[in-house]
């Protein structure tokens, strides 16, 4: 079944893991590799993995303080209508935060998040939040899913918590990392991916099914390409860390996500229900994957993809 998320994040930080290279210093490939381990292994763990290194990424990037030794973070930027939270000013120069947040990964595990919120003048900020105060309350409502359930991405009450503005006001999206880091998601894609044609791969090395091997040659042409588009993307962003890398995680998502979605496919079609109802393991990954391919939003993604390629023009596809 996997390491327990909250158990297997701790043993990942512990062990120095957390510390992964920041995107756009060189070596965004490695750092994307770890991330597809990760995944590999446990959508749980990963969910939390990702979250916490993500939220050093930006720490780093819009210069704030270095986070506590020990700590482990979550990044909660989701903005549902119904879900909103206010953010005010103190006169110690913290600011405190008020409402309800939605989607928030981790939440009964990790010590501190940052949270987007709004201020009074309808600005986005990124507030960075401890857990263990009186002013936040983990609920257990806002996720009922079967797949990711060990995410935990319940919904947390803020009343009057305090904490500390990171970056300027509409920072968090401004800055370079940010789509660096929503290309990064795919690599953890790539890798439940991966993991989950690792079946496939295994069942076919058992027995020589004609039907079934066809199913691998999809599931391999399409995991190549997926994971050419990864490099391709680490490579873009190291080469350019400062430039807008939005059409490139466009594309490294819509690809990744594809061929995600294929692999599913082939794979349940050649090996059964077996593997479904016989091996927990592989039983998890087959409901977790699912679920956390909605990270993407489908036709809306591909729709903004279509008009950077429209401003990008016919060059965009030289070879």
């Amino acid at each position: 079944m996997g390491l327990a998320p909250a158990r297997g994040l701790q043993q990942l930080l512990s062990g120095g893991f957390g510390a992964l290279p920041l995107p756009g210093r060189g070596q965004t490939l490695l750092r994307w590799r770890a991330l597809a381990a990760v995944a590999a292994v446990d959508l749980g763990l990963i969910k939390l993995f990702e979250g916490h290194t993500d939220a050093l990424a930006i720490l780093a990037e819009l210069g704030a303080e270095p986070p506590p030794a020990g700590s482990s973070w979550g990044v909660w930027a989701s903005e549902p209508p119904q879900a909103r939270v206010r953010v005010s000013g103190r006169a110690d120069g913290r600011v405190e935060l008020s409402g309800r947040k939605a989607w928030c990964s981790g939440a009964p595990q990790v010590s501190h998040a940052l949270v987007t919120a709004w201020d009074a003048e309808e600005r986005q900020c990124l507030v960075a939040v401890a857990m263990k105060q009186a002013g936040v309350r983990v609920t257990k409502e806002g996720w009922h899913a079967v797949g990711m359930a060990s995410s935990a991405s319940v919904d947390v009450l803020f009343e009057g918590a305090v904490g500390t503005r990171v970056g300027p006001p509409g920072g968090y999206t401004a800055r370079p990392g940010f789509w660096q880091g929503g290309a990064g998601i795919a690599a953890c894609w790539y890798g439940a991916a991966a993991a989950v044609g690792e079946t496939l791969r295994a069942h076919c090395a058992r027995r020589e099914e004609p039907h079934a091997r066809a199913h691998l040659g999809a599931v391999d042409t399409a995991l190549g390409g997926a994971r050419a588009l990864l490099r391709e993307a680490a490579a873009w962003i190291d080469a350019h860390p400062r430039e807008d890398a939005s059409l490139v995680a466009w594309r490294a998502r819509a690809g990744v996500e594809a061929a995600a979605e294929l692999v599913l496919r082939h794979t349940g079609r050649a090996v059964g229900a077996g593997p479904y109802c016989r091996d927990a393991r592989v039983a998890r990954r087959m409901a977790d994957l699912p679920v956390f391919l909605r990270q993407s939003h489908a036709e809306r993604d591909l729709e903004a993809l279509a008009g950077l390629v429209v401003k990008e023009g016919a060059g965009g596809w030289s070879l």
